[in-house]
């Protein structure tokens, strides 16, 4: 994915943290997604839908733009003005009372939010793959402990972010919080390699959460701290 045609649409307004145009690619370039206008891609905590544009671009799917903080009418108006408005549907719902068909959705993708509601054990078959199609994908990216500091969230990061620091998990246990079923296929996480220019774009705005983080980067999300990328296949149809 070439990121670069996308720089119109990155800036402090459209950014809730790390450059999530950046983790997206990185998905995108190491599981690409082929889909058409018909299929329906749901965009899980997509902020004030950047993602949610890029992935209507590259994919030219259905996208459904999902969010707990951002207005239907915000982001409604925003895709309009970048001239997707037809393509992506704003949704305000939280992400642990969805309103969907079974089975409605080809692809699921979650940047930068999967971890503020999927960090309990079960959460992804009770409340993600009921709506996910047989043979869909799942791409998901998220900040999170690297795997050699596992379990050891509040000991690194309570300093930097408090009370959230146990939202921040390692890959291996990403793995294990998503679990198995028998539509599961496969399940794949690793430590992601965009991390330095995804925070490298975060830091460089005068956002004031950013000017927060560059007081911790060097000592805390820098030597702890990942992105974990997620991919899960389904099954075909049993």
């Amino acid at each position: 994915m070439n990121i670069d045609r996308y720089k119109a649409y990155i800036s402090a307004e459209t950014m809730m943290g790390p450059n999530s145009a950046r983790i997206l690619a990185e998905l995108f370039d190491k599981y690409p997604l082929r889909f058409t206008s018909d299929d329906r891609i749901l965009d899980l905590g997509c902020g004030t839908g950047l993602t949610s544009l890029i992935i209507a671009k590259e994919t030219g799917a259905r996208v459904f733009a999902t969010d707990l903080w951002v207005s239907a009418e915000e982001n409604g108006n925003r895709f309009a003005e970048w001239g997707v408005g037809e393509q992506i549907t704003p949704i305000c719902e939280d992400a642990n009372d969805l309103h969907f068909e079974k089975k409605q959705f080809d692809a699921l993708i979650s940047i930068d939010s999967y971890h503020y509601f999927a960090g309990s054990k079960g959460f992804f078959q009770e409340k993600i793959l009921p709506f996910m199609k047989d043979n869909g994908r799942v791409l998901i990216g998220v900040p999170g402990l690297k795997d050699a500091y596992t379990d050891c969230a509040e000991e690194f990061l309570s300093d930097w972010i408090g009370d959230d620091a146990h939202m921040f998990k390692s890959p291996k246990l990403w793995r294990k919080l998503i679990g198995g079923s028998n539509r599961i296929e496969l399940v794949k996480t690793w430590e992601m390699d965009c991390f330095s220019k995804a925070w490298d774009d975060w830091l460089a705005t005068n956002n004031k959460f950013a000017l927060s983080d560059r007081q911790h980067f060097e000592t805390v999300i820098k030597p702890y701290t990942c992105f974990v990328g997620v991919y899960i296949k389904l099954k075909r149809e049993l």
